[in-house]
């Protein structure tokens, strides 16, 4: 297992002062990234390799939010690697070990330069030495949206400079802002679940679709043809 610790900061909070479920999603990003630097398989060995870890889904279920100022203890470890997919849990906690959110998530191993998913070797596998997978019910990869929504567009967002990673396509969390972005109020939410499709590029536009179903909201990102390049489901 490997934990970063530190303060929420100013810069992070809503106006509420909290940070908010895509910001504690970013430090789950930012604990992978910090593991895998410390192991000697971080950006720069990837980069070396034409090769990627790419995100496939996120599971995340929040049960408070930190305020500015609140200590935070993130951690993350290996829980499990089938074929071409490597198994990533998540936690945030407080100063008294209680928890703020958890998570799993999928990654696919990739061959970067011939745009195909790959088995890691086992020296890569190995490095992270996985561990029990945390006590969560695990929701499936795959988002299923229910037929006949009745979708409502919102407000179309050019892909800027900003949203582009060392990948060369936008990076994973910008996504799910794009899509609290889209939403009419914040929801009083206890789960997101995302699936990614595929990756959107500098200049690309993201048309995100929303609509309601019971106690969950979805947010299909999509190009302009309709298309998704992700899918967002929040439970409330």
């Amino acid at each position: 297992m490997y934990t970063f610790e530190g303060k929420v900061r100013y810069s992070e909070v809503d106006r509420a002062g909290k940070l908010p479920a895509p910001g504690i999603i970013n430090y789950f990003q930012d604990c992978s990234v910090f593991q895998s630097e410390e192991l000697g398989v971080g950006v720069k060995y990837l980069l070396s390799q034409n090769r990627a870890w790419m995100l496939s889904s996120w599971q995340v279920i929040f049960e408070k939010f930190p305020k500015e100022g609140d200590f935070v203890a993130t951690s993350t470890w290996a829980s499990g690697f089938e074929k071409i997919h490597g198994i990533r849990n998540f936690t945030m906690r407080d100063k008294d070990g209680e928890l703020f959110a958890y998570a799993n998530s999928y990654w696919v191993y990739m061959d970067v330069e011939a745009g195909r998913p790959i088995r890691a070797s086992k020296e890569e596998v190995d490095v992270y030495e996985p561990e029990t997978p945390f006590p969560m019910e695990n929701a499936s990869r795959k988002i299923k949206v229910p037929k006949d929504l009745d979708w409502a567009d919102t407000h179309p967002v050019k892909v800027q400079k900003s949203w582009i990673d060392s990948n060369q396509h936008v990076n994973n969390n910008r996504y799910i802002y794009v899509a609290w972005n889209a939403l009419s109020k914040e929801p009083d939410l206890r789960q997101i679940r995302v699936e990614y499709k595929r990756a959107a590029k500098l200049g690309d536009v993201i048309t995100p679709k929303v609509a309601t179903f019971e106690n969950k909201i979805f947010v299909s990102l999509c190009d302009e043809i309709q298309k998704p390049y992700a899918v967002v489901e929040i439970t409330i």
